[in-house]
């Protein structure tokens, strides 16, 4: 099956982030919780209260980009907590998307894959 990456999956992304209040815990080039070697090349967070089980929320990476939107989603497979994870891009330039990924890439417990902003509608979606 092919991907299917619609604007209608932005909007909600949108509607979701900006009816959330984001939450930094760990602000630029502070150091991870477990892992001294881990230094975050950008404020990160979360949006409080978008995830029950956890009592956490979504990730969120926030760059310095003026005008911030939301342009780019992170998925995370990290076999150590058996987990996949989505993170959200909020304002990000191309060099700190490179940040990023090579910060959440480094270690060989962890990959991702960036998904870019689409603006198709889907066919299920046409009047």
């Amino acid at each position: 099956m092919e991907f299917q990456n619609n604007a209608l999956f932005w909007q909600k992304l949108d509607s979701l982030f900006f009816s959330s209040e984001l939450v930094i815990d760990r602000p630029k080039n502070s150091v991870h919780p477990k892992y001294a070697n881990l230094i975050y090349p950008l404020d990160y967070g979360y949006l409080k209260d978008t995830d029950r089980k956890t009592k956490g929320g979504i990730d969120v990476f926030v760059g310095s980009k003026k005008a911030k939107t939301i342009e780019h989603i992170v998925v995370a497979v990290d076999i150590l907590n058996k987990d996949i994870e989505i993170k959200i891009l909020w304002g990000c330039s191309e060099e700190e998307i490179k940040k990023v990924l090579l910060f959440l890439n480094q270690t060989d417990y962890q990959k991702t894959i960036i998904i870019r902003k689409g603006n198709e509608v889907p066919f299920w979606a046409e009047s």
